[in-house]
């Protein structure tokens, strides 16, 4: 029982180094061929959003907004399987409740 008890403390200070690390780690995703592009971290935050000049069309302005939504989710979708690829690595593939990137949002 006490190997047990140390092996859970063990994935638990990797868990945490990992959650600590994907705040460096980002994902890409854009929209409209490239004319919106936005940058996400592993916490599943918007770090940039990029839009080509090209895309701002003042007659057309919800084609905009839907290519920066479409972005924006992309980004946020990858940004959460990283974190679920990150932690699966500690965890090999254990779905613990409650835990980030385990079906949990941070």
């Amino acid at each position: 029982m006490n190997k047990i008890m140390k092996q859970v403390q063990k994935m638990q200070a990797e868990m945490l180094k990992v959650q600590e690390s994907l705040r460096d780690k980002t994902v890409e995703a854009s929209a409209g061929g490239g004319a919106v592009t936005v940058v996400a971290n592993g916490h599943q935050e918007i770090t940039r959003v990029t839009i080509a000049p090209e895309a701002v069309d003042p007659n057309d302005v919800s084609m905009l907004e839907d290519m920066v939504l479409a972005a924006v989710n992309e980004a946020l979708r990858k940004s959460q399987e990283l974190a679920a690829s990150e932690l699966e690595k500690v965890t090999g593939g254990l779905n613990l409740p409650g835990i980030p990137g385990m079906g949990m949002k941070f």
